[in-house]
C-alpha cells in the first residue's frame, strides 16, 4: 500500500491484499475526521502518541550488498565457472538500474569492470581466512575508486519491492552493453540470476516477496530446439573431415570426428586420453571411449583452483563416468591420429599449439576454414554446420533418426530423456510422411462403400 503525506511517500507491506485494504480504510477514515498526519511517519496522530516506538535498525542492506552476499553463496555451492561467469555478468548488468545517481565521469569507465570483475567474482575478491572463514582483498588500485561510489551509491534492497523500479531492472536485462537487444536466451538466463537473487532477499527478511513474478513485463520467447538446417548428413561430414580439415589441421580431423561420431563436447574431448579408449584393430569393429572428465575454456579467475582445471562431468556427479560407442569410421580416426602425432605427456589425444588444450580460436578458425574449403557456396552461406559444435548436433539427430532408443541416446550423450527429445524434436524426420500415410488410410473410402446420400 502507498500514500502520500505532504511532499513525502510513504509504503508499507502486506501479506495479503485484505490487510492493506483494511489498513487503507484506516487511513482514509483519520483523513476523513479531520486528523493531522505526521509528514516523517506518514501516520496519524493519534497513533504516534499510542505507538510504541520500533528499534532504530543498525543498517540498511543496501543491494550491491545483497547481490555481493548472493554472488559469495552460490560460488561456495561449487557451481561450474561457466555458471559462476554468467550470475555475474547478470548482476553486474544490472546493478547500473539500481545506483543512485549517474557515475562520475573519472570512474564511469571502470564500473563494469568493478562490478563484474571484482564485486561478483568471489574467487578473486576473498581469500581463505584460515579458520573456515572468507577475508576481503583490497580491491586493485585501478578500481578502487569506482568500488568505493558503487558501495556508497546502490540502493536499499526493500526498494525492489517497487513496480516500476524492478520494470527497470528488467529493461536493462533485455539490452547489450552497446544498447541493442539481447539474445532471448541471454535475456532469460539473466532474467533467472536476477529472480534467484530476488528469492534469495526474501528468504533473509529483506523482501515480503519477489517482485518479479508478478511483474507485467513477460519474458522473451526463446528458441531451445535445434535448427535442423545446421545438421550435416554423412556425405558432408566427410567432405568436411577430409576436404576441409585434413589439409590445414590434419591433428584435428580426429577431434572434429569426435564430436561427429560419438556426441562428444570439446570439454569432453580435452580429458580424453589413450587409456581411456578401446579400440580394435579388426575393420568394421566398433570401439568404446570411456569419458571422465570435462575441461570447457574458461578464464582460472572463475575456478576455486584460480587456473583453468578438469572438473565432473556435465550434469553429473564427481568421479561418475560415461561410456560412448566409437563407429569403426573413427577407430579408423583414432588408430591414424595416435600413430601420426601421439599423446601429450599426460596421454592426452589432442593438444594445442603450444601443447596445452585445445583453444576455442584455434578450433573455431579451422573450422571455419574448412567449411568454405568443403562445402558450396550455398552450402557455406546457409546455417549447415556453422558451429563446429553442430556436430554433436548431427551425431544426436542421426542417432535417433536411425531408431536408436531415446534412453541409450541420452545415456551416450549425457542428457536426460526428457531434455534430449525437446531439444531435438525438430531433428527427427520422416514421422511427418508416414503419419500422412496414416491420416489417409483412415479416411480412406472402401471401394464397394456406397456413397453418401
Amino acid at each position: 500500500m502507498r500514500w502520500k503525506v505532504g511532499p513525502k511517500s510513504h509504503s508499507r507491506n502486506y501479506s495479503t491484499v485484505r490487510l492493506a485494504d483494511s489498513r487503507r480504510a484506516e487511513l482514509l477514515a483519520a483523513a476523513k475526521r479531520g486528523e493531522a498526519f505526521d509528514i516523517e511517519t506518514g501516520l496519524p496522530v493519534s497513533e504516534l502518541r499510542t505507538a510504541v516506538p520500533e528499534p532504530e535498525a543498525t543498517s540498511r542492506r543496501t543491494w550491491l550488498e545483497h547481490a555481493r552476499d548472493f554472488a559469495d553463496a552460490k560460488w561456495d555451492e561449487g557451481l561450474a565457472p561457466g555458471t559462476r561467469r554468467a550470475l555475474a555478468d547478470a548482476l553486474a548488468t544490472v546493478t547500473p538500474a539500481l545506483l543512485l545517481g549517474d557515475p562520475p565521469d573519472a570512474i564511469a569507465s571502470c564500473v563494469r569492470e568493478a562490478l563484474f570483475g571484482w564485486t561478483f567474482q568471489s574467487g578473486r575478491r576473498r581469500r581463505s581466512a584460515g579458520d573456515g572463514r572468507w577475508a576481503e582483498n583490497p580491491p586493485p588500485a585501478e578500481l578502487e575508486k569506482a568500488v568505493q561510489w558503487l558501495t556508497n551509491h546502490t540502493r536499499p534492497i526493500e526498494d525492489l519491492a517497487d513496480p516500476e523500479l524492478i520494470r527497470s531492472c528488467l529493461n536493462v536485462l533485455s539490452r547489450r552493453l552497446d544498447g541493442q537487444p539481447a539474445a532471448p536466451n541471454t535475456v532469460l538466463r539473466k532474467r533467472v540470476a536476477f529472480g534467484a537473487c530476488l528469492a534469495y532477499a526474501v528468504e533473509r527478511g529483506d523482501l515480503a516477496r519477489n517482485p518479479l513474478p508478478e511483474s507485467s513485463r513477460s519474458g522473451p520467447k526463446t528458441r531451445e530446439q535445434v535448427d535442423r538446417r545446421v545438421c550435416v548428413n554423412h556425405g558432408q561430414a566427410r567432405r568436411l573431415l577430409e576436404n576441409g580439415v585434413r589439409p590445414i589441421a590434419p591433428n584435428l580431423v580426429a577431434w572434429y570426428g569426435s564430436m561427429y561420431y560419438a556426441a562428444m563436447r570439446p570439454g569432453e574431448m580435452q580429458e580424453l586420453r589413450e587409456a581411456d579408449l578401446r579400440l580394435p584393430k579388426k575393420d568394421g569393429a566398433w570401439g568404446t571411449a570411456m569419458l571422465v572428465g570435462n575441461n570447457p575454456e574458461m578464464a582460472g579467475g572463475w575456478t576455486d583452483e584460480g587456473t583453468r582445471a578438469a572438473r565432473q562431468l556435465k550434469h553429473r556427479a564427481a568421479g561418475d563416468t560415461r561410456e560412448v560407442p566409437i563407429h569403426p569410421l573413427l577407430v579408423k580416426l583414432y588408430l591414424w591420429h595416435l600413430d601420426e602425432f601421439g599423446t601429450t605427456a599426460d596421454g592426452r589425444l589432442f593438444r594445442g599449439l603450444m601443447g596445452g588444450p585445445v583453444t576455442a580460436v584455434r578450433h573455431r578458425t579451422v573450422w571455419g576454414q574448412a567449411r568454405k574449403r568443403a562445402l558450396s557456396a550455398a552450402e557455406a552461406a546457409s546455417p549447415l554446420a556453422r558451429r563446429p559444435y553442430d556436430l554433436r548436433h548431427a551425431a544426436v539427430s542421426e542417432w535417433l533418426n536411425a531408431g536408436v532408443a531415446p534412453t541409450q541416446i541420452a545415456q551416450w550423450a549425457g542428457h536426460s530423456v526428457a531434455v534430449l527429445l525437446h531439444t531435438y524434436a525438430r531433428c527427427i524426420v520422416g514421422q511427418d510422411e508416414a503419419a500422412r500415410r496414416r491420416i489417409e488410410a483412415a479416411l480412406r473410402l472402401d471401394d464397394d462403400e456406397p456413397d453418401a446420400a
